[in-house]
């Protein structure tokens, strides 16, 4: 049908003209939409590309390539008990600490190695909605009962949610359990615990080198304390992490330590720490590529590289229209989107089942760093937000977003994708009805 995709080109060409034709310039509102999707987009690319992302896509990486398909069907897949399945994966969100965004190479990872449907759903909600951090900040400036409800609720939505999943695709799954049934117990290449140690090392470079301050009023204890050191505790992690390159994946040790030597060196260069994060990425993406003793090493590489092309295109594309449409929030100075602020303080007051789900809806769409949904969520509540539909917000916010969306469609296909948000949205509101009534 060669008329429709000249149509289709037509249709998008013409789309595109009245769009720059009819572009308000002269609107101080649409000039602020776009300064704030600029800000954004510029703020995401500074702060969250270079020390989430990346190590993200090569912990991503390391699932793909060291992680045997059946240690991941072990715990996620046919052959696993669901009642350990579900556990794993609904409390890792206290061991991962990372946003919407940064799960995704995560859940991509283990869905494609042969996780059942419903583990994986769990996994991607958990994961940024369990940060104890954030339930922690949550109660302790929201209140106590808001970070109880947030946890129980949070938890509670990555079992029933993959459930659901799980029972709306049966027969999917039951199609995958049968082949997973069969599948043979393939031997593991290293011992487990080597491979757990390379993860967990990434895992906790990715942990600390973003761990947020816990708040501004804040200037002692524990939290505080390993904020203010973190970066000397990401140090010794790299340590553990040269470790592991040099005696688990035999990488040689002449190439490990010039990279770290340069990674170490760029420190003193700059005091900003995506220097050094930036070299350290490029040494190890280096020495990995060109080895020639492991070919596993250099496939971690391209495997990480994989996730990144498919993954950072959509992210892009999802900050920039989440910035015009909803502004930017990632600080206390935040510009407005092309929808006013003022509206979405007016339509989320009290506990009708509008403004619960208005809520719901917003914080599906709205992208939050991690526990930046605090300091915004308490502005609301001081415009006339109620207490339902801030925890409604809570329960759908950190773990969805515009970008987070694009993605996961092109994991799972549109119809699913579809069906989660709305479980997400749906059980959001339900909670919050639930809640603003207590």
């Amino acid at each position: 049908m060669e008329w429709k995709k000249e149509f289709k080109i037509l249709f998008w060409t013409i789309t595109a003209f009245v769009l720059a034709f009819f572009m308000p310039l002269g609107n101080a509102r649409f000039k602020e939409s776009v300064m704030a999707m600029l800000d954004l987009t510029k703020w995401y690319a500074q702060e969250h590309v270079i020390l989430c992302l990346l190590p993200a896509f090569f912990i991503a990486g390391v699932i793909a390539v060291f992680v045997s398909q059946g240690a991941v069907m072990k715990y996620f897949g046919a052959k696993a008990k669901k009642w350990v399945a579900y556990t794993v994966a609904s409390v890792s969100g206290t061991i991962l600490a990372v946003c919407s965004c940064t799960i995704l190479p995560l859940f991509s990872s283990i869905h494609k190695r042969g996780a059942g449907l419903g583990p994986a759903i769990a996994f991607l909600y958990s994961g940024p909605a369990i940060n104890i951090l954030a339930i922690i900040l949550t109660a302790r400036i929201l209140g106590f009962e808001m970070g109880v409800a947030r946890i129980i609720g949070a938890v509670v939505f990555a079992v029933v949610i993959g459930s659901a999943m799980s029972l709306i695709y049966r027969k999917e799954e039951r199609v995958k359990r049968e082949e997973q049934i069969s599948f043979p117990d393939m031997p593991e290449k290293r011992p487990m615990w080597q491979t757990a140690f390379h993860f967990f090392t990434l895992v906790l470079i990715l942990v600390f080198a973003n761990w947020g301050k816990p708040g501004n009023d804040v200037t002692s204890g524990g939290w505080y304390w390993l904020w203010a050191n973190k970066w000397y505790i990401t140090s010794v992690f790299a340590g553990f992490l040269i470790f592991s390159l040099i005696f688990i994946l035999k990488l040689k040790w002449q190439h490990v330590i010039l990279a770290a030597v340069a990674t170490a060196g760029s420190s003193f260069i700059s005091s900003s720490p995506l220097i050094p994060m930036i070299v350290g990425i490029a040494g190890l993406s280096i020495i990995t590529l060109l080895d020639k003793n492991e070919s596993e090493n250099r496939e971690w590489a391209l495997s990480t590289w994989d996730f990144t092309k498919q993954i950072m295109p959509l992210l892009a594309i999802g900050v920039i229209i989440a910035g015009f449409l909803l502004g930017s929030t990632h600080d206390e100075t935040a510009m407005a989107g092309i929808i006013p602020n003022e509206w979405v303080a007016k339509l989320v007051g009290g506990n009708s089942v509008f403004s619960n789900f208005f809520a719901s809806i917003v914080g599906a769409f709205m992208y939050f760093a991690t526990l930046t949904e605090v300091p915004i969520l308490q502005g609301l509540m001081s415009a006339g937000m109620g207490k339902g539909p801030a925890l409604a917000l809570l329960l759908a916010g950190p773990s969805l977003s515009l970008p987070n969306m694009l993605v996961i469609r092109g994991v799972l296909g549109t119809q699913k994708t579809l069906v989660y948000v709305l479980l997400v949205v749906i059980m959001a509101t339900i909670s919050g009805l639930i809640y603003g009534a207590i």
